[in-house]
């Protein structure tokens, strides 16, 4: 149920280029950084496979997100195709999971973007949370300040990540020439409950092109540009995601890879560059890690709000999140409730199960997606209907795949979402 008929609108600014560079902004952040080195202390070197099968989930969701985004192209993007092509009570619960996954994320990031800038300063850790709280004010007043704007910013961020990530490939690959036979193998050194449980972790890695769905509001010719971006975005991730995988495991092995993640202070990446070719090189994996974690929180914070912009025109959040500033580029109200809730988190922070509770939501959260593609009249549908199934049953299976108590506690919050949701609309339809 609608507020307005014909609510204010978002300026389209976003071409094909910016789109990617979004969506790219997005993924490649924590999950490189961190979850490729998680998923390794599950499934070992097979995490490279779960990369893989990883990838072939997001494409197919990636690809159902874009034509749903082509033809619906406005902010909110699975909240918005579950009212529309399903019913209020699954568009609600995939806002509700996006909502709840993706803020403790990007609390995650800003807490990751503290800890590797006091490792490259060597300052106390008693300033993580200061640091922490600080990048989510920077970032929240950049996207205050619209799209253009967050836009260049993406840019800058999105090109040093991928320059550092570069180098990491250049100095990581002669050391897994020569040893990468001796630290790949044994290849399955655990089950493939292991191996699918790391292919849940790695599925999150790659759920940033949700970004450029949610923004369809933004792009221009969104019909064409959505598509082409979504595709190029997830393409280019894949092959950097096995790429850096495998030499990686290639140059010291799985488990030092593995080992490197639970230590608090550096990025498991940084470890592997250290050994491979010293503290120089650690640096500039720093400076990367640092850039990509600034880079995943902007773009959850744009996620983030135009989500909350939606649910605010609907009424399943206050409508004053709705209202858009002077110039129509930002939400303003949104993005500030946002940045706090972020900030609230960092506050409260305990992040090792972060990830795991992310890869649940946001799978419930694709299927929602996957099932709303099934919906679409022939007239709209871009690609064959089995690439729906395929989404659809793959986010289910892989949903349940992480730790017993992660997806207890998430079905917990979506059956209280559920009924917030029907309280809400009775009070709604009684006033």
């Amino acid at each position: 149920m609608s507020v307005s008929n014909s609510p204010p609108q978002l300026k389209r600014e976003l071409g094909v280029f910016g789109a990617t560079l979004m969506g790219l902004g997005s993924i490649v952040g924590t999950g490189v950084f961190v979850s490729i080195g998680i998923a390794a202390g599950i499934a070992g070197s097979a995490v490279i496979l779960a990369v893989a099968i990883g990838a072939v989930v997001a494409i197919c969701n990636g690809l159902n997100s874009a034509q749903l985004a082509a033809n619906h192209p406005v902010s909110g993007g699975t909240y918005e195709y579950g009212y529309k092509y399903l019913t209020p009570a699954f568009g609600f619960t995939a806002g509700w999971m996006f909502l709840v996954a993706k803020t403790a994320s990007a609390a995650t990031a800003a807490l990751g973007f503290a800890g590797y800038l006091l490792n490259l300063w060597g300052g106390s850790s008693t300033w993580v949370i200061p640091l922490a709280v600080l990048a989510v004010i920077i970032m929240t007043l950049v996207v205050l300040s619209g799209i253009k704007r967050s836009n260049l910013a993406n840019i800058v961020i999105v090109s040093v990540t991928l320059l550092s990530l570069s180098f990491f490939i250049l100095i990581c690959l002669p050391h897994a020439v020569g040893q990468g036979v001796d630290n790949l193998t044994p290849f399955f050194s655990s089950s493939w409950g292991d191996v699918l449980h790391a292919s849940a972790l790695m599925f999150v890695a790659y759920t940033g092109y949700g970004r450029i769905a949610t923004m369809g509001e933004e792009a221009r010719s969104p019909r064409e540009t959505i598509p082409k971006a979504m595709i190029v975005c997830l393409v280019l991730t894949m092959l950097l995601y096995i790429t850096v995988a495998t030499v990686g495991i290639g140059a010291v092995g799985a488990d030092t890879l593995a080992d490197a993640t639970g230590q608090t202070k550096a990025a498991p990446l940084e470890v592997v560059a250290r050994s491979v070719g010293g503290a120089g090189a650690a640096f500039v994996l720093a400076i990367g890690a640092i850039a990509a974690m600034l880079g995943v929180l902007l773009n959850l914070i744009l996620g983030l709000s135009r989500v909350l912009l939606a649910m605010g025109r609907r009424t399943d959040a206050p409508k004053f999140l709705a209202r858009l500033n002077q110039g129509q580029t930002a939400p303003y109200w949104a993005v500030i409730v946002v940045g706090v809730a972020i900030a609230f988190l960092v506050l409260l922070g305990n992040v090792k199960t972060t990830w795991s509770f992310s890869a649940f939501s946001v799978l419930i959260y694709y299927a929602i997606t996957n099932f709303a593609a099934l919906k679409l009249p022939a007239s709209e549908r871009l690609y064959p209907v089995w690439i729906g199934w395929i989404g659809l049953l793959s986010c289910l299976f892989l949903a349940f795949w992480v730790e017993s108590a992660i997806w207890q506690v998430g079905l917990g919050l979506i059956v209280a979402g559920l009924i917030w949701h029907h309280l809400r609309r009775s009070l709604f339809q009684q006033n």
